[in-house]
């Protein structure tokens, strides 16, 4: 019998600590007009931080402990749990050890994604092989976490972008879709555009890197549009190949939430309505690793969710990584009867 993953729960966590454009506009007044800028072009109005002692693992595990509870599973249920980050706890060992303990999912292996914010969706799809193969497999969490502000110079214009926050999702068995398709792209020639640049065994840390500012998460170059513009679609037209289904039949699509005038163009390369794109940036946030659950989730709690939806979900990663999922809606903890 043909194992399926289905999602049945979501949760997300937004930590309380607001910081407004208006702040920012205080900070960076030297800056000629970046935060207006930068607000014009994203549609990102506020972001929200955890507290100065929190690690990536406390920002993960509030979110990991809803979703557990919505989909009516207790810590100890959890045979696996996959956590996409790049701003990790440490550079080893994986975060995704310390969530299960924190967690107490004494029963769970677990591992670390680490394609940036393409991971949500890897890590999804990821989940949905492992209960396709595995007949043990009952309850798989999926995390994505980020808490980037935490790794940037405060001095730095772009910390106009990072905002914290953690998505999560609960998958289980089905005997159907569920899980629908998977697609993958990359191009390393973009490696050296935004990251962290030491720490790592290409340069590990010392004083000259840290007095460089060379620890911290730093854009080099920008990003050309067409990075997304044109990655995006070729992503959802490969999802829908692979999954045999029309672009037309998507219901609701969850794009990396980083600048709302790149997903209208997408859409509009799509020929679908701009609706049918759910996004959180304005009030979030460029949460990067935890966008794309944080998104569907807001949006299961919208009640913008129905059973039988066929949902789409597309994340771009510094280096670059995109990576895309579709699934069909059948038990999600929240998502309401079909109208149609």
């Amino acid at each position: 019998m043909t194992r399926y993953a289905d999602i049945v729960a979501t949760a997300s966590y937004l930590p309380e600590i607001e910081v407004t454009n208006d702040a920012l506009r205080e900070r960076f007044a030297h800056t000629d007009g970046f935060v207006d800028k930068m607000e014009a072009g994203t549609g990102i109005k506020r972001r929200w931080y955890a507290p100065d002692d929190w690690a990536t693992s406390d920002l993960a595990l509030p979110a990991a402990r809803r979703a557990l509870e919505r989909a009516g599973r207790k810590p100890e249920d959890v045979d696996l749990l996959i956590l996409g980050t790049d701003s990790p706890d440490f550079i080893t060992p994986a975060t995704s050890t310390v969530l299960q303990h924190k967690l107490g999912a004494i029963n769970a292996g677990t591992f670390d994604i680490g394609c940036a914010c393409a991971s949500f969706p890897t890590g999804l799809a990821t989940a949905a092989g492992w209960i396709a193969a595995n007949p043990s497999l009952r309850t798989v969490l999926v995390v994505g976490v980020y808490l980037m502000h935490r790794l940037a110079d405060p001095d730095d214009p772009m910390v106009f972008f990072y905002g914290d926050g953690a998505g999560a999702a609960v998958l289980e068995p089905a005997d159907g879709p569920g899980f629908v398709s998977a697609a993958a792209q990359a191009d390393g020639s973009y490696a050296r555009h935004w990251g962290i640049f030491a720490g790592g065994t290409a340069e590990p840390a010392s004083v000259e890197a840290v007095e460089a500012g060379r620890t911290r998460v730093k854009m080099l170059e920008r990003y050309p549009p067409e990075v997304n513009h044109e990655g995006w679609p070729r992503v959802v037209r490969r999802l829908a190949e692979n999954g045999g289904f029309a672009l037309d039949d998507i219901d609701l699509l969850i794009f990396t939430q980083v600048r709302k005038p790149s997903i209208e163009v997408v859409m509009n390369d799509l020929g679908l309505p701009v609706e049918r794109a759910h996004t959180i940036m304005e009030e979030c946030g460029y949460t990067g690793s935890a966008c794309i659950g944080m998104a569907f989730d807001d949006a299961v709690q919208r009640g913008k969710v129905c059973r039988g939806d066929l949902v789409v979900f597309v994340g771009s990663g510094v280096g670059y990584n995109q990576a895309g999922a579709a699934f069909r809606v059948r038990d999600l903890a929240g998502a309401r009867r079909s109208e149609r």
